[in-house]
């Protein structure tokens, strides 16, 4: 390692950190760029000495945290330290994410009185990563072998979910001569990781996002909701509208492929409908507020790999929920079709998530996301006592990854009845349990459209009356509800019991 490439520099206020990390990530991608574009000019590569220095590499973020005396015992679910210690992550696009590592850095060194410090880290941009910006390149016109030998290109074995997922541990830390220490050692040589996600991490799912939704990452507001159905994107297009003429909490609403209106905009409506949501596999529509704290849909399609997909990708944004509104099958006799599930339990017959969160494992529901869906529909339904319980009901939902399970009804049906179930779809669990090992607070609340255990399907005729009268009022909870969780701020929403053993201090 070089001295330029190790160097770090002491700073003393954390939007001063966020300043330093922006500069030294645009001096590495502006580097990048350049060589890539004079080597497709000239054939000339980069030397060598430029990729040894680190001029291509992420910017790195730094804790030290020497306590004098015992560390505080605080009970929080993020703004933690839980030990001495190094923590460090590399950042991509901080300006991007300037607001929440403001916010963190803020958290930690007001209650730790902890030393911030910026530098190059270890980790090299991939050329992909910043190529958007290259306009007038012509990467075609070279084999993509070649460029991989010339310039840094993503690492896979370095974009995993080690830390999330529980695989990191202090007994795999190392020091500075990448020494195995002690479990027990609290040196401030051993390396901790500051967050959950690397920059290699972010960057993939940055981009996956983009091409999935058809929007901008950057427009993702923090406040998620999802469905697997796209009538509900008409609906939201309409109440999203709505609220930009009558709040000013709300600035813009964004539609798939860069489509942005306001309150002012003539003829939105037809602007955002003819919208080109068809060309991404899930469209997003954004309802925009300052700060991110708007709220954004997602029409994930039908199925758990879908729900994985996206929420895998979506988790390195750190959005303060996410929420599923879909439809179900109900698996109670008493329940009608316009009903409501709320989830409280999941039985995960998905599968997608096997190996990363074993099905053993217990995904809690979050008190606050669920008294919020509960007020919501009250509110928006006009509902209370025994007559909104009529219509609103919790339970266990169970996710499974196949559509036609009634052709195993006999072994289903068992299960389904052994396990308590209210209803049946096939992307709550999986969403769920993503934001469990995440840790972004989830909830469900699903509307029963056919009762597959008694016979009652929707005729044609009844399906478009049946979508018509629920999707509109479903669709209103859940806004309702994102704006309630929004008014009670991030300290009441998240939720300790999402927190690990060896938990990041970042949220």
């Amino acid at each position: 390692m070089t001295k330029h490439r190790s160097m770090k520099r002491t700073v003393n206020t954390p939007e001063e950190a966020v300043d330093g990390l922006i500069e030294l990530y645009n001096e590495s991608s502006d580097a990048l760029r350049m060589a890539f574009a004079h080597y497709i000019e000239t054939r000339e590569p980069p030397s060598r000495d430029d990729r040894k220095e680190g001029k291509f590499c992420y910017p790195l973020l730094s804790i030290t945290y020497r306590p004098k005396g015992a560390v505080p015992a605080l009970s929080r679910a993020y703004g933690k330290l839980d030990a001495p210690g190094l923590f460090e992550t590399d950042i991509t696009h901080p300006a991007l994410f300037r607001d929440y590592l403001v916010e963190q850095l803020t958290i930690l060194q007001n209650q730790y009185g902890c030393e911030i410090s910026i530098g190059r880290s270890e980790s090299e941009i991939p050329y992909p990563y910043v190529l958007e910006t290259a306009s007038g390149v012509d990467v075609d016109a070279f084999p993509p072998s070649e460029l991989a030998r010339l310039f840094p290109t993503p690492d896979l074995a370095a974009v995993d979910d080690a830390i999330p997922n529980g695989d990191w541990l202090p007994s795999l830390a190392f020091d500075s001569n990448r020494k195995s220490l002690d479990p027990g050692h609290l040196s401030s040589d051993i390396k901790r990781p500051l967050s959950l996600f690397s920059a290699l991490r972010t960057d993939y799912s940055l981009q996956r996002l983009r091409h999935y939704t058809g929007t901008n990452p950057a427009d993702m507001q923090q406040f998620i909701l999802f469905t697997n159905y796209h009538r509900y994107m008409d609906e939201f297009v309409d109440l999203a509208l709505e609220r930009l003429q009558q709040s000013d909490l709300y600035d813009e609403l964004i539609a798939p492929g860069g489509v942005r209106v306001n309150k002012d905009t003539k003829d939105a409506a037809k602007l955002v409908r003819a919208a080109p949501w068809r060309r991404h596999q899930m469209p997003a529509y954004h309802l925009t507020s300052k700060g991110g704290a708007g709220i954004s849909l997602v029409n994930i399609g039908v199925g758990p790999s879908n729900a994985k997909t996206i929420t895998d990708h979506l988790a390195v944004l750190r959005p303060q929920c996410w929420i599923m509104i879909g439809h179900c099958g109900g698996l109670r006799q008493s329940q009608r079709l316009g009903d409501y599930v709320l989830a409280h339990a999941y039985l995960r017959y998905d599968g997608v998530l096997d190996e990363d969160l074993p099905p053993e494992i217990p995904v809690p529901p979050i008190a606050e996301i669920q008294q919020a869906l509960f007020a919501a529909s009250a509110s928006v339904t006009g509902d209370s006592g025994a007559e909104l319980k009529s219509r609103l009901r919790t339970g266990t939902v169970v996710t499974n990854d196949d559509r036609n399970w009634e052709l195993r009804f006999t072994h289903e049906a068992r299960k389904f009845n052994q396990s308590r179930a209210i209803a049946v779809d096939m992307e709550s669990a999986t969403i769920a349990a993503n934001g469990y090992r995440f840790r972004v607070p989830y909830g469900t609340l699903l509307c029963v459209s056919d009762k597959p255990l008694h016979g009652e399907i929707k005729l044609p005729g009844a399906a478009n009356r049946f979508y018509e009268r629920a999707i509109s009022e479903h669709m209103r909870i859940g806004i309702e509800t994102m704006e309630l969780l929004r008014k009670g701020g991030a300290d009441v929403l998240h939720s300790r019991k999402l927190r690990s053993f060896d938990e990041p201090p970042f949220r």
